[in-house]
């Protein structure tokens, strides 16, 4: 494809996303697809002979759309928001033409020192503490990663460096050691320990009150006291701001008191909540990380504008994790690695290779500013707030608090059934609704019962769409009016 056949087919694919943006309304939120229609309807074989792009364009209409369950929409309330905005595709795109491999500083300086302004960038708009930056004197600092997941094992890998002095990241894991998490945490925590070699045995379920579902303190230190006391090593608690079934929000500075007092690293993972705190009214959600967090990630391809993937992990001291990460190939060697005046970011992440990121965040904090951010995430919350009020000022209906970000969680009463009858009732709505292509919401699971989630996040989401939202969910209800 020559300089000027990709002109003309880029014109052709912006103006195809653009038409796909404005008119996203007149598909199905859910794909309506049945497994194996959108294999069926390609081609078993490679073509012999190169094809022209316009064929590609048509089949995306044919076959890859009808497939496409639509994150974009205004009613995609399933799961947390997949934010894509204009100026972050435009990033991406710009880092898809650069072609840029930043392994290392030398193979693009740009690529490094771009990523290490802009991660300081969102650390002060979210009011996060200057140790996590790349401030002189500062032995912390931030990188983009591709998910909470990863953000979760390289803390991990950290956490079991700093606790065997660097033995166990160079020679593998000698005796048993143990991971802190609730309920309610991710199950990434749990997949990291798996990966390191910790073993799912090893993750220790921390108790959460009834009420909120946040992690109890007093019940981590006795289960941290009761692994040491049997010949274990603990090495890491997860909190949470934000969790993904209810958004409940861990007590940070209590859990890091005990972190603090046992010798634990801390991890906090505020992968959807955590830019809320671009808000300073919503800063409360940082509560103990400046005195207490070895670690902190949120990602703002979730609800801050940036198309996935973007996921900022933060370290108070990048030496552990360094320490467990790098290995220097002798084809990497160069001038500015040996000098140690430079980053090497494929040191703080598991695979070698990365993209270029930063460009698309860049883009999104540049074109939407501190203001316009603070704008759409204050709006996110104000909608969901207006939608638990339908939901509260409706008997037939439970509503989940607290709520206090853009998720709402609540569940239909049903007369004279059982719990499981009553989740299978819900399930069965919820089926219902999502079949419809009007909206799409998913569940999650309280004390054995099942809620229904409906989070707010997508920049179009107008009030109208709430309520029509609403208006569809009591049709579907089959309990007494």
């Amino acid at each position: 494809m020559t300089p000027e056949e990709f002109r003309a087919h880029g014109k052709q694919v912006v103006d195809w996303i653009a038409d796909y943006l404005a008119g996203i309304e007149a598909h199905p939120v859910r794909s309506q697809s049945a497994p194996g229609d959108v294999r069926a309807a390609l081609p078993a074989h490679p073509p012999e002979r190169g094809e022209p792009f316009e064929a590609v364009l048509a089949d995306l209409d044919r076959v890859v759309l009808p497939g496409i369950t639509h994150w974009q929409h205004p009613s995609f309330f399933a799961y947390f928001p997949a934010n894509a905005s204009g100026p972050a595709i435009l990033g991406d795109l710009l880092s898809s033409g650069l072609g840029v491999q930043g392994m290392v500083w030398a193979t693009s300086p740009a690529c490094t020192e771009l990523e290490t302004v802009v991660v300081d960038w969102l650390a002060e708009l979210l009011g996060l503490p200057a140790h996590f930056t790349f401030a002189e004197g500062s032995a912390g600092g931030g990188v983009i990663q591709d998910s909470a997941s990863s953000a979760a094992l390289v803390a991990l890998l950290a956490a079991l460096d700093r606790a065997g002095g660097g033995v166990p990241a160079a020679a593998g894991l000698s005796g048993r050691h143990t991971v802190y998490v609730s309920s309610q945490t991710h199950s990434a925590v749990e997949k990291a320990a798996r990966i390191t070699g910790i073993g799912a045995e090893n993750v220790r379920i921390v108790d959460v009150d009834p009420h909120t579902l946040a992690m109890l303190p007093a019940d981590l230190d006795a289960k941290i006291a009761a692994d040491i006391a049997a010949g274990a090593t603990p090495v890491l608690v997860c909190a949470t701001v934000g969790t993904t079934g209810t958004t409940a929000v861990d007590p940070v500075a209590d859990i890091g008191a005990v972190c603090r007092d046992r010798g634990l690293w801390l991890h906090v993972d505020a992968a959807y909540a955590g830019v809320a705190a671009v808000c300073p009214e919503m800063r409360w959600i940082n509560d103990g990380v400046a005195e207490f967090a070895d670690s902190y990630a949120t990602n703002p391809h979730k609800w801050l504008l940036t198309n996935f993937d973007c996921t900022v992990l933060w370290v108070a001291d990048r030496a552990p994790m360094v320490d467990a990460l790098s290995i220097l190939p002798e084809f990497l060697r160069n001038t500015a690695t040996e000098s140690g005046e430079v980053i090497d970011y494929r040191d703080w992440q598991i695979s070698l290779g990365r993209r270029f990121r930063a460009l698309k965040l860049w883009s999104a904090i540049r074109w939407y500013g501190a203001e316009g951010l603070r704008a759409h995430i204050r709006s996110g919350i104000a909608l969901a707030a207006g939608f638990a009020g339908h939901v509260r000022a409706d008997e037939r209906f439970l509503l989940h608090e607290p709520h206090p970000f853009g998720l709402v969680c609540f569940r239909p009463l049903w007369t004279g059934l059982d719990v499981d009858a009553e989740n299978a009732a819900t399930l069965a709505m919820l089926e219902r609704l999502n079949d419809s292509g009007a909206l799409y919401l998913s569940h999650t699971k309280v004390s054995g019962r099942v809620l229904l989630r409906l989070a707010v996040g997508v920049p179009t989401t107008r009030r109208e769409h709430l309520d029509a939202a609403w208006d569809r969910i009591r049709e579907e209800y089959e309990g007494p009016a």
